[in-house]
């Protein structure tokens, strides 16, 4: 099982050097299912593979000038904060036992992943929805919008470990009017940032990490960006998303299931 898990990590690295994306969402059900490992430490593990990921794009989008360093300044600050106050106070705060209705008992890494598989839901409707493109032009940039959405997924990084890149480069594109390659390269930037000070907030209280297990992990994903990076010459982004998003789709399903007939 660990065998398939170091290959299904490649899939995190390429999803998000052909996509820009998506990949994220992958990295806590590959470490609880093939890993065997506990989901709110999973979440841990998360922010650093997908942080460590996340910077070799950056630093690929950065070289080619697709990052706009105000832009994700300023969505990417709140977003930080979110995260690490997440990280540092809220996690450890949450009760282990939530709730009992009958014989279904809501624990925490169980609410953990209810919430991880909705979020899979989700980004895998707006993976397989057909959008209709605008024209790549810039527009007055709303702020306040910006702001808000960057609060927002700073929690939801904080709380399930993902990047956010299927919130991040939406609201990068409406909000603040960037062209799709430049919102994919600020949001890798952003993710970047804000998944590894997540692992600061988990260090600082303590929190046991295996780096030897999550450097290696990593560099299958690292090893999946960079020839999914590559790819992108030669593969076309419109047809490979959908596909990508009924994959995310049943993985979504079988943890939905998976957790609640436990």
């Amino acid at each position: 099982m660990e065998i398939v898990g170091y290959a299904a990590s490649v899939l995190i690295g390429l999803s998000l050097g052909l996509i820009g994306g998506g990949g994220s969402i992958l990295t806590v059900p590959i470490l609880v299912y093939f890993f065997v490992i506990d989901p709110v430490l999973a979440t841990t593990y998360s922010l650093f593979v997908v942080g460590l990921t996340s910077s070799v794009g950056a630093i690929s989008h950065y070289q080619k000038g697709n990052v706009d360093t105000k832009i994700a300044l300023v969505f990417g600050l709140p977003s930080l904060i979110a995260v690490f106050v997440m990280r540092k106070w809220v996690m450890p705060a949450m009760p282990h036992h939530i709730l009992t209705i009958g014989h279904f008992e809501l624990t925490k890494s169980v609410l953990l992943m209810l919430v991880f598989a909705a979020l899979m839901l989700c980004a895998s409707i707006s993976m397989i929805r057909k959008k209709k493109t605008a024209p790549d032009c810039q527009h007055h940039t709303n702020y306040l919008k910006l702001v808000l959405q960057s609060l927002v997924v700073g929690i939801v990084t904080g709380f399930v470990g993902v990047g956010g890149g299927f919130l991040i480069i939406p609201s990068l594109v409406l909000f603040a009017g960037l062209p799709m390659k430049k919102a994919m390269g600020t949001s890798l930037m952003v993710m970047t940032i804000s998944s590894l000070l997540g692992v600061l907030g988990d260090v600082s209280r303590h929190a046991a990490i295996d780096y030897s297990f999550l450097i290696l992990f990593s560099a299958f994903a690292v090893g999946g960006i960079i020839a999914g990076s590559y790819l992108t010459k030669y593969i076309n982004d419109a047809k490979l998303k959908p596909a990508f998003g009924w994959f995310v789709l049943i993985m979504g399903i079988f943890v939905l299931v998976s957790t609640l007939t436990k």
